[in-house]
């Protein structure tokens, strides 16, 4: 695996599931417009893995909405184990309070291990935040806060995913997240 290979899965699945399903129903728009960039990182060790992302974050930063609204972090090799995946979004988390851009930026995760608290590993719940690769979202809050006002009750889109993905059931759900992987068949 390399990294086009960690994008295009990371494209196919935000393509065929998160907006395929309307997991978020915001993230059509950006992708049909272009905005979303998708970056891998080439490194594998967690220091080097936080200052790729501290590069991506100033690279965001620099450039106008128009152009990049969010960006997909993929970390392909290193974050295997949720544990560290998590070390790695506190540590993201703290340099945006730092860097001062609370209030222009948010987070979101994904991980191919993501589980919620209080859920069993295969409750089909998880997969509303697994990912075909480790993943850290860079959304924008202003053009995120103008979408959130013209959708109704979005307070609810979590328990409808949640509820969505459980319908599906697991192994349809495993199937989907297959199916993003490079050389995978219907």
């Amino acid at each position: 695996m390399n990294e086009s290979e960690a994008i295009l899965a990371c494209r196919q699945w935000v393509e065929e599931v998160v907006v395929g399903l309307n997991l978020c129903p915001f993230a059509a728009q950006p992708m049909s417009q272009g905005r979303v960039r998708f970056h891998a990182t080439r490194v594998d060790q967690l220091e080097a893995i936080y200052q790729s992302f501290l590069q991506e974050l100033d690279q965001i930063n620099r450039l106008d909405e128009a152009e990049v609204e969010t960006v997909l972090f993929i970390i392909p090799r290193g974050l295997e184990r949720f544990s560290d995946y998590l070390e790695l979004l506190t540590l993201a988390e703290d340099a945006i309070a730092e860097a001062g851009l609370e209030g222009l930026f948010q987070l979101a995760s994904f991980h191919p291990d993501y589980r919620f608290e209080g859920t069993t590993a295969d409750d089909p719940a998880n997969y509303t935040n697994r990912s075909p690769y480790p993943m850290i979202h860079v959304i924008r809050e202003v053009p995120l806060s103008r979408a959130l006002e013209s959708y109704p009750n979005p307070e609810q889109i979590p328990q409808r995913n949640v509820q969505l993905l459980r319908d599906m059931g697991i192994e349809r759900v495993l199937a989907q997240l297959a199916h993003c992987f490079v050389g995978e068949e219907d």
